[in-house]
């Protein structure tokens, strides 16, 4: 049974929570507004800006040509592929330079380049080396699994080197420390790595589908564009933006599953 101080506490919270979610879609539809009788008042022009009426009645008619939702499935389904490659070569990378320093000291530099690179500087070598459709995953992995190797690689570094040197006291091989101590204990670093993934290969994704896709939101945009059909460009951006929302509450959904499993503190 809880103490009545601490049940004003949960309500306290609860309510702080609430007023939260009620202040994030009153700025929300605050902006739709002004948006909306901005482009009503001619303070900016509908042709150029559109406007959020347009982009509902645009919607509603791309949504019954089946069009709109075949070019979100593409973007989607090339973002999630490219998470889970970019993911599974930085992990593999960051355990192969902690297993070997040699390796890591050899290699460090390049990482650097290549961090450095201008990804979007490759697209026309992924263009001729890939093709048109594949093209657009190796710009997506192109522009995320640098960053997903520096940022586990350094997680890895932050474990307690007490923890390890204790394993390998009694013996323990660096397989059964990996799998025992490093892993378990870099679960918070690898959901935030995965967080920082989302968004950078989203943005791999749409400049791919820029530079050569036949189909996506980023092609729809470029589109969109080139025949000055601003609510077709507005309308996929508000897609991009759904999209993004959907794959981060997928992301924290697996922290809350994954911290429960480790123990780990949120």
């Amino acid at each position: 049974m809880t103490s009545p101080l601490y049940d004003r506490y949960l309500r306290a919270q609860k309510r702080r929570q609430r007023l939260i979610w009620l202040a994030r879609l009153a700025l929300l539809a605050g902006f739709l507004l002004l948006w909306e009788f901005a482009a009503r008042w001619k303070w900016v022009d509908s042709m150029l800006t559109s406007k959020p009426s347009q982009l509902w009645t645009s919607f509603r008619e791309l949504a019954m040509e089946g069009s709109l939702f075949h070019h979100l499935w593409i973007t989607g389904q090339e973002t999630l592929v490219g998470i889970a490659v970019s993911m599974a070569i930085g992990s593999l990378a960051a355990v192969l330079f902690w297993w070997s320093t040699f390796a890591s000291k050899v290699l460090d530099p390049y990482m650097v380049v290549l961090n450095a690179l201008p990804k979007v500087a490759l697209g026309p070598i992924f263009f001729i080396w890939l093709g048109d459709h594949y093209s657009v995953y190796g710009m997506a992995v192109a522009i995320s699994v640098i960053v997903t190797i520096i940022m586990i690689e350094s997680g890895f570094k932050e474990i307690s080197r007490t923890k390890l040197k204790l394993m390998e006291s009694f013996g323990a091989t660096k397989l059964q420390m990996l799998g025992m101590v490093l892993l378990p204990a870099s679960v918070p670093h690898l959901i935030a790595t995965l967080k920082v993934n989302v968004g950078l290969t989203l943005v791999g994704v749409i400049m791919g589908e820029f530079l050569s896709s036949k189909a996506g939101l980023g092609y729809l945009i470029i589109y969109g564009g080139q025949v000055f059909q601003m609510n077709l460009v507005m309308v996929s951006i508000a897609l991009l933006a759904l999209l993004s929302v959907a794959l981060y509450g997928l992301v924290n959904l697996l922290e809350r599953y994954a911290r429960k499993k480790y123990h780990h503190e949120a």
